[in-house]
């Protein structure tokens, strides 16, 4: 008896519950219901067209116990589906027999049963499938956790953009910005893709064996196949491709997995920049009494929805990148390396799932620790030595990084007093002068704050 102690994948077993959403969608169960569901409507779609009169256009208590049939579809009828299978060894010839068993009694069907997966290919019915598998996991489950993702570093944006904050190139001191500004550079980039995700065409093709329509045509060779095939797809919501083999060649799937895994390696820069900022003080994590960071120390409270984030994210990423790689490869007319990887797309997406959860626990906790950011500022005057030396570099002075990388550089000494008595000695407009002895770590931040503020 499988249980979530004893399932081999964590998926089934320890992240079983995070998992939940998608697996309506993306189990055994899932792909044979849209299987039924595309043997159903074709089916539907071949007695509505007036040209193939050797199917008579279904009463409407007919089309309507056809629909039910997708839309009561059971455990129990997929496992029926199984046991054909079985005796079949092909999956969806399995599908199209347990379809005549069930529809046996229906008068209007039995006369015309044989029509049930009429010109079609097993790969017609298994791309629309999977297309409508991946179209209804991303805009019921992975869209809705990036955007959540998205609104919460949004909300962090503007709740942080006026807190200055030291920044760090190459680990090291830099010139500052605003905390909530960080926050806007991943909100940006993780906004750009899912636009690109949301605009994703999902591709579909119902065309025979090779791409061509061949048996459809020796069929009804008067028919307009192309236009037939077309209004079919269009009609369960898919972008129809004229031009394909056996197979639809999953190009469109390989761009969606691109996307997802540029996504995921945005989260993963972001989850190790939050990591290090936990790390130097400059975030807290809210403690919950019960919870231990240590199994010896204490008083540990351990980043591990990042890094539990970072983790499953990659997991995700090395499937999602050898799918993108793989899929759209087939020799010739058709092979059947891609019928198990496909297989493994809900995998993919449920370490996906995983990841933005365990992100947005992280961000949950978060408690700015503005002490740490302020003291690490105030040690760091000079960082003010780019501003005075652009200022002199404007008024011409000669050498002026020289003379501030001179003063500067390595220099642990550095503070206010120092370095205005640089300042006073220089040869500057008074307006110039003024504005540098006015500067401090704490307000050199350019226009991070509005930069941060766009995001609301």
């Amino acid at each position: 008896m499988i249980s979530a102690l004893t399932a081999i994948s964590p998926i089934d077993g320890r992240y079983s519950l995070q998992t939940e959403p998608l697996r309506a969608t993306f189990s055994e169960y899932g792909l044979i219901h849209k299987r039924v569901k595309i043997e159903i409507l074709w089916l539907i779609a071949l007695s509505k067209d007036k040209e193939i009169k050797e199917v008579p256009r279904f009463s409407a208590k007919t089309s309507s116990k056809l629909k039910n049939i997708i839309k009561n579809f059971s455990l129990k009828d997929a496992q029926a589906i199984k046991k054909i299978e079985k005796i079949t060894n092909h999956d969806v010839k399995a599908i199209e027999y347990w379809l005549k068993n069930a529809l046996k009694n229906e008068k209007e069907i039995v006369n015309v049963s044989e029509f049930i997966h009429f010109a079609c290919t097993s790969e017609d019915i298994n791309n629309l499938a999977y297309a409508l598998m991946l179209k209804e996991s991303l805009q019921k489950v992975l869209i809705p956790s990036i955007d959540s993702l998205i609104k919460q570093t949004s909300k962090y944006s503007n709740k942080y953009s006026n807190i200055p904050m030291l920044a760090k190139t190459h680990g090291q001191t830099a010139s500052p910005t605003a905390l909530g500004k960080e926050f806007a550079n991943y909100t940006y980039r993780l906004t750009r893709q899912i636009l690109q995700l949301k605009n994703q065409k999902i591709l579909g093709k119902i065309n025979g064996a090779v791409g061509n329509f061949n048996s459809h045509v020796s069929a009804y060779p008067k028919k307009n196949w192309i236009k037939f095939s077309k209004k079919f797809i269009e009609s369960i919501d898919l972008v129809y491709n004229p031009y394909t083999t056996q197979i639809e060649p999953h190009d469109f799937m390989a761009e969606i997995f691109h996307i997802i895994s540029r996504i995921n390696t945005i989260l993963i820069d972001f989850n190790r920049d939050i990591w290090i900022y936990i790390s130097i003080g400059y975030f807290k994590q809210k403690t919950i009494k019960k919870e231990v960071g240590s199994s010896t120390m204490p008083h540990k409270i351990n980043p591990i929805d990042f890094e539990n984030s970072e983790g499953n994210l990659g997991m995700s990423n090395s499937l999602l990148i050898h799918f993108s790689e793989k899929l759209p490869i087939s020799r010739l007319q058709r092979d059947l390396t891609d019928s198990t990887v496909l297989r493994n797309i809900g995998l993919a997406f449920s370490f996906s799932l995983i990841a933005y959860n365990s992100c947005l626990k992280g961000l949950s906790k978060l408690e700015i620790n503005k002490v740490q950011i302020d003291k690490d500022l105030d040690q760091a005057w000079e960082i003010l030595a780019e501003p005075i030396q652009t200022i002199m570099r404007k008024n011409k002075i000669k050498n002026p990084y020289e003379k501030l990388k001179d003063l500067t550089r390595g220099n642990q000494n550095i503070n206010k007093e120092s370095l205005h008595k640089f300042i006073k000695l220089l040869k500057l407009p008074k307006e110039d002068k003024d504005y540098l002895l006015n500067l401090t770590p704490h307000n050199y931040i350019g226009i991070a704050s509005s930069l941060a503020r766009k995001f609301k």
